[in-house]
């Protein structure tokens, strides 16, 4: 017999399938993990030159030389032989230089340099940092240094107390020297021993030597294009 359970009734409902809730996805981790990166940047970018900062002044700063130093510097001066009426016969030595006091320098002198070599020389501390960044931005776009970004501080730093080697940390130790210079020494002691120091060559060493090399002159006696030529040696002593 057919059991009338089974029987096929046409009119009836299909079966239903058992409802299904879709359970929720978790929350994806990447904000979170992009918001602790940004935070760990940060802290680096703060941390590490602070560290350097640290490190440079518990072991590099210390060791640096006593800009004091320079307020009585002796200059290494050829040996000079002259007749009785004091006319130059010969000089023995490898440096031509006759050392002046910043009065004897002639201000058409002093003003052809700083504008050659350091057109804010009265005005900042020892550092120029639109030049350092003038500098630093043609370096970047054009891989070559046109434009010179150390001030006349610095490179009297750089004269008497550091080698010519191009390292970050030479140049670092410049301008921190720079900033001590000007701190103990006046605009014009500074200025005197640029003017001093500087190779202009011919084996000549400051402006009053370099005067005598060329011209055959005193340094008050040049011309105002003298004086110009002069100013423009440092960037290139060979060059004459």
């Amino acid at each position: 017999m057919n059991d009338p359970t089974n029987r096929f009734d046409p009119l009836a409902a299909p079966d239903e399938a058992p409802s299904q809730t879709a359970a929720p996805e978790p929350p994806t981790p990447r904000p979170r993990k992009r918001h602790r990166l940004r935070w760990l940047a940060l802290l680096l970018f703060i941390v590490f030159p602070a560290a350097v900062v640290i490190w440079y002044m518990v072991t590099i700063y210390p060791t640096l030389p006593d800009a004091r130093e320079l307020k009585e510097v002796r200059y290494q001066v050829p040996l000079r032989i002259l007749t009785r009426d004091s006319k130059l016969i010969a000089e023995i030595g490898t440096q031509k230089r006759i050392p002046l006091d910043y009065t004897q320098i002639p201000e058409r002198m002093t003003q052809a340099i700083i504008a050659a070599e350091d057109e804010n020389f009265f005005s900042h501390p020892g550092v120029d940092p639109k030049g350092l960044a003038r500098a630093l931005y043609q370096l970047i776009t054009t891989g070559e240094k046109k434009s010179g970004g150390s001030t006349i501080t610095m490179q009297v730093a750089r004269n008497f107390f550091l080698t010519r080697e191009k390292t970050f940390l030479r140049k670092l130790n410049e301008i921190v020297l720079a900033l001590k210079i000007e701190h103990q020494l006046t605009k014009p002691e500074i200025l005197a021993l640029y003017l001093n120091k500087i190779f202009l060559g011919h084996r000549s060493y400051g402006v009053a030597a370099a005067a005598r090399t060329y011209y055959g002159k005193n340094i008050d006696e040049l011309t105002l294009d003298e004086y110009a030529m002069l100013a423009g040696l440092p960037k290139a002593p060979s060059a004459y």
